[in-house]
């Protein structure tokens, strides 16, 4: 059942049409800007969700801002309404009051006297009444306040209505307050008038401005936009670019490391530091390090043991050969052992030539090379250097020294001389050893022979020296490849990188 559901998610993931899995979460339209790092992924939810956090907690901006629109027109809207309230106050009788307050009004201030008796009218009914309940309760609560300031007691006061008001008629809305150049408020009030045997309601519909308090809408729309928005997401962005940054640091580190290991198993151990779980993976993969020494250290001691016990048989077998009385034979296996024993010395060689156990030091590769084509003159072979290195490689001195000898080594047995082109681009050194051989001409046996054992046809040896430079090489972090020459013989190119 678990493999038939693998292989359904594994069909799935192949048959979309996007090029890297993304969650379901992410729409449609933004998987391809989904980023293939940890890092990249991480920066981007925590910026969308904040901004998403932001754009929703906005609503509380425009509430508060518009209650700050309409403070102003609020305080001369009360103000004005407890002077009409204390002269119609003053008035003997309701005929006069309603007189009084119709002398009062005008088109933005219309000023109705309700008698508290009068038949067919509620003055409390809330009919009509808007339920805004940030705007409401500001606006209503100053009001009240100048009233009770103005007329010496709380008042009974309803506040029927409080928006914003633009130039133009427009009422309200989230957009008015961008694109209103001179914002007004709008209020309907219904206040409690009472006296000696006499009580009643003032019913005011105004609309009261902000004189000479001109809101340019651009530069409002651009201060909020730029302020709120725009810096607050860069601020965000960056924030999280650099929290972000310092949170992946750790894996980044494990990372190399692990990279490393591949190329020196005794590389120096993990720092156990930052957090619990940083600290719990990098003592996981120092134990797995230790574990992977261990058992190399253990497979080297094996090998030592195994040709070590061979050696005592094939001693014994040489001595018995030189005994036998047919010279033919006695020169066969003479021959099978020196074979077999060269074998086991060089099984054990590869596996302490592969296995790095020396520390990392700067080489002068062009000392090396000259050291080890003056031995190679010497012993009566043709070697020639051309280029130098501009400075030093970091690398293992012992092995790379061997694996350049394993190349020269070739190239004089095999190709009758050897020579050396050195070419520095400054990151990386580049080292091509050319012979004058055969060459091998099928791509795929070039290939092959960095293969254990594998040798050609004409050739000596016990077919372990290409695979052991190889592996230098590659704990080196460079490579080893074999170009067939266009006139004649074979270039094998060693490629080491300065910094890993």
């Amino acid at each position: 059942m678990r493999r038939s559901r693998l292989g359904r998610f594994g069909s799935r993931l192949q048959s979309r049409s996007w090029p890297r899995f993304v969650p379901r979460f992410v729409p449609r339209f933004l998987r391809c800007l989904w980023p293939d790092t940890l890092f990249g992924r991480l920066v981007m939810i925590l910026a969308i969700g904040m901004f998403a956090g932001q754009v929703l907690t906005s609503t509380i901006w425009f509430d508060t801002h518009e209650s700050r629109t309409l403070e102003v027109p609020a305080r001369l809207f009360a103000s004005r309404l407890a002077d009409t309230a204390r002269l119609i106050a003053l008035a003997p009788d309701d005929a006069a009051r309603r007189a009084l307050a119709q002398q009062l009004g005008d088109p933005k201030y219309q000023i109705a006297w309700i008698a508290a008796k009068a038949p067919g009218v509620d003055a409390t009914s809330t009919a009509g009444f808007r339920r805004e309940p940030i705007v409401q309760r500001v606006i209503g609560d100053l009001i009240r306040g100048v009233l009770a300031r103005r007329l010496g007691a709380p008042p009974e006061i309803r506040l029927l209505e409080a928006n914003v008001h633009d130039d133009s008629g427009k009422r309200g809305g989230i957009l008015n307050l961008f694109d209103s150049p001179m914002p007004t408020g709008d209020f309907h009030v219904q206040l409690k008038l009472h006296g000696t045997g006499w009580s009643g309601w003032l019913d005011v519909r105004a609309n009261e401005g902000q004189a000479d308090a001109l809101t340019e809408p651009h530069s409002l729309a651009l201060d909020y936009l730029v302020r709120i928005y725009l810096i607050r997401f860069t601020a965000v962005c960056v924030l999280a670019f650099i929290a972000v940054r310092f949170a992946v640091q750790p894996l980044r580190q494990l990372a190399k490391a692990a990279e490393a290991l591949g190329r020196n198993i005794h590389r120096p151990p993990l720092p156990v530091t930052g957090p619990s779980e940083v600290r719990s993976a990098a003592q996981s993969f120092n134990a797995m390090q230790q574990q992977l020494a261990d058992s190399i250290a253990q497979r080297t001691r094996f090998l030592t043991a195994v040709s070590h016990d061979l050696r005592s048989p094939l001693t014994r077998l040489r001595l018995r050969a030189e005994m036998l009385p047919d010279p033919v034979w006695r020169e066969r296996l003479r021959g099978d052992l020196d074979e077999m024993e060269a074998m086991v010395t060089s099984t054990l060689d590869a596996v302490q030539g592969i296995e790095i156990t020396e520390t990392r030091h700067e080489i002068d590769l062009d000392s090396m090379l000259e050291g080890l084509a003056q031995d190679l003159r010497e012993a009566g072979h043709a070697v020639s250097i051309a280029g130098r290195a501009g400075r030093p490689v970091p690398g293992y001195p012992r092995n790379l020294k061997r694996c350049l000898q394993n190349l020269l080594d070739n190239a004089v047995r095999y190709g009758e001389r050897a020579d050396v082109q050195i070419t520095d681009t400054g990151r990386s050194v580049r080292i091509v050893i050319s012979d004058r051989g055969p060459g091998i001409a099928d791509a795929a046996l070039r290939e092959r022979v960095f293969e254990p054992y594998v040798r050609l046809a004409s050739k000596e040896g016990t077919g372990l020296g290409l695979t052991i430079s190889r592996s230098i090489a590659a704990a080196h972090g460079g490579t080893l490849t074999l170009e067939n020459r266009a006139e004649r013989g074979l270039d094998a190119v060693l490629s080491l990188p300065r910094e890993d």
